[in-house]
């Protein structure tokens, strides 16, 4: 039977079942499915998972996403290790034994073999993902805010969200949604050099 600290919030219309352990702070989107039916499935501390990712392994091998690790819309995690504060980018798959170091990096749409080990502090990108180079500082303080909005989106989530019935046409006035102050890192770096 699944595992949900109270300080979590798991999307009603994720898909939980089995072995599954989610930690305080985490935050697991909607179309989500953590199937802990062959192995375990770990979430550490203030990870998240999200939209339409896919978690599952091989039997005897377990999914461990580290403390502030952070899973892209539409990635595939098979019986692998990722590391903490690492992220992995959107449409992405991993596969079973690969371990992803702490704070690196796996970019969109990459594929991580069987058993491939990325190195900490690391950008590793393609189709087969190969090493790119390391990270600056920068870019781990820029992956560690975005994961922050995460970790406060799992402990706010309970209170904002609620089913309602959609509207039939944007009422007058219509305001925006205001979200924290978080550019890609490709904005932060041009502000900087226009300023």
């Amino acid at each position: 039977m699944p595992v949900v600290d109270p300080t979590a919030f798991v999307h009603p219309a994720a898909v939980l079942i089995g072995d599954v352990i989610v930690g305080p702070a985490c935050y697991v989107g909607p179309g989500a499915i953590l199937r802990g039916d062959f192995g375990r499935i770990v979430l550490e501390e203030g990870s998240n998972v999200q939209e339409t990712c896919v978690v599952h392994s091989f039997p005897n091998l377990e999914v461990l996403i580290g403390e502030a690790g952070h899973i892209g819309h539409g990635a595939i995690l098979h019986g692998c290790r990722i590391g903490r504060n690492a992220m992995i980018g959107m449409n992405t798959v991993v596969m079973d034994e690969a371990v992803i170091g702490d704070n690196a990096i796996v970019a969109a749409l990459s594929f991580v073999k069987a058993g491939e080990k990325v190195p900490p502090g690391t950008l590793f990108a393609g189709v087969p993902g190969r090493l790119v180079r390391q990270l600056t500082d920068e870019e781990i303080n820029w992956k560690r805010r975005g994961t922050s909005i995460y970790q406060r989106l799992a402990l706010e989530a309970e209170q904002k969200m609620q089913a309602v019935a959609p509207l039939a046409a944007p009422e007058a006035g219509r305001r925006r949604i205001v979200a924290p102050d978080y550019d890609p890192l490709i904005l932060d770096r041009l502000k900087a050099v226009d300023s």
